[in-house]
């Protein structure tokens, strides 16, 4: 079952960040602005954040199984479409409604995860299932830039909605039909009880200044590396993803180490490694990019899964509300990041991207901050 959790997961994360190193491609083919291009990331994101909160309501109140074979169906079906369609506004469109339906798949098996296990495994779970974030959002990126030729992105499509499919019927044939007792509307708080919660909210401000950034970062790299000193490839600039890899590891690990020094401490760590990483992107070097692409991973991915750690273990009710709660800020940050730095971009190019990602992430480091001292 934890196999099938964590490809699960990976195989819908895989559908989100496509065409984020062919950025430059779609540019060129489609003849738009570098903001146009990008709304085939961000028109994702922005469907995940809104469709949150109905899974999670669904998912506190019905069995997981039926939610996660409709998902599966449509985000692969959007898939399809993405393939052969010729129109840019046609694919966007496509991209938002796989965006509506990711959380089907992703909140709905984390909070079916979350209410099986005890609260002493939380963090090193929370750290794992980031860990399948970070493989699906790594394979997703290598299908479109390098697996597949960047010419060819469109194939990419067809085999992540493959995949998909599979594990998706994977987990549906295994997942128990006696699942536990799901809460009902008048034994859970709701989404307003929940947010008047100062660990709630703090959790969810966290995941929104973090994920501004990181989907800022890693949006803009190709037009960075594209263009002097580096002048770069569409296949070398994928290959920078590849720092993701910190992430498989930094996510069990940052749990482990929250359980030792706390959740607090963890963010503000992270939050520090982040910005560090950041500054260090200046360096006129490939080897020194990729090198702060992976510091880059490392703090947020600490950030990350300290914050879903946190959130999870101080829950013992309504889990699907608090945690469509946490995805609904994480994924508005990326939305929102995306797009200022956007017009960040095209204003100061990648020094405008940068001074924003570092002064927003100010937030996660002072409620890390705040978490150490409640902690004492």
């Amino acid at each position: 079952m934890q196999i099938l959790v964590f490809s699960l997961v990976a195989a819908a994360f895989s559908t989100i960040y496509i065409t984020q190193p062919v950025l430059p491609v779609l540019q060129a083919e489609f003849g738009v602005t570098e903001l146009a291009a990008s709304l085939t990331v961000s028109a994702v994101i922005l469907g995940i954040a809104l469709a949150n909160l109905p899974f999670g309501m669904l998912v506190d109140r019905f069995p997981v199984r039926p939610l996660i074979l409709a998902g599966g169906l449509v985000i692969a079906a959007c898939g399809f479409f993405c393939a052969v369609t010729k129109d840019l506004t046609h694919l966007v469109i496509a991209r938002f409604v796989q965006g509506l339906f990711v959380p089907s798949l992703t909140t709905c098996m984390v909070v079916y995860v979350v209410r099986t296990l005890p609260a002493e495994r939380l963090n090193v779970v929370a750290g794992s299932y980031v860990s399948a974030t970070v493989a699906g959002g790594l394979g997703g990126r290598l299908l479109g830039g390098w697996i597949h030729t960047p010419a060819h992105w469109r194939y990419a499509f067809v085999t992540a909605s493959v995949l998909l499919l599979a594990m998706t019927a994977a987990a549906v044939s295994r997942i128990p039909k006696d699942e536990e007792r799901r809460e009902t509307a008048a034994d859970a708080p709701g989404f307003l009880a929940l947010l008047s919660r100062g660990e709630v909210q703090r959790a969810c401000l966290v995941a929104f200044g973090a994920f501004f950034v990181f989907s800022s970062v890693f949006n803009y790299i190709p037009f960075y590396l594209a263009g002097p000193p580096f002048t770069a490839s569409t296949q070398v600039i994928t290959l920078m993803y590849l720092s993701y890899l910190v992430g498989v590891f930094i996510g069990p690990a940052a749990g482990t180490l929250s359980n030792r020094i706390g959740n607090g401490a963890t963010m503000a760590v992270g939050s520090v490694i982040f910005a560090l990483s950041i500054a260090a992107t200046f360096i006129p070097s490939m080897p020194a990019v990729a090198a702060s692409l992976a510091g880059v991973c490392a703090g947020f991915f600490a950030v990350h899964s300290a914050a879903a750690g946190s959130l999870n273990r101080r829950l013992t009710a309504s889990r699907g509300r608090a945690n469509s709660l946490y995805v609904l800020f994480y994924y508005l940050g990326g939305s929102l990041g995306i797009n200022a730095s956007g017009y960040a971009y095209r204003l100061a190019g990648w020094g405008g991207v940068a001074a924003l990602g570092v002064l927003a992430l100010a937030l996660p480091f002072a409620i890390g901050l705040k978490e150490m001292r409640e902690a004492r």
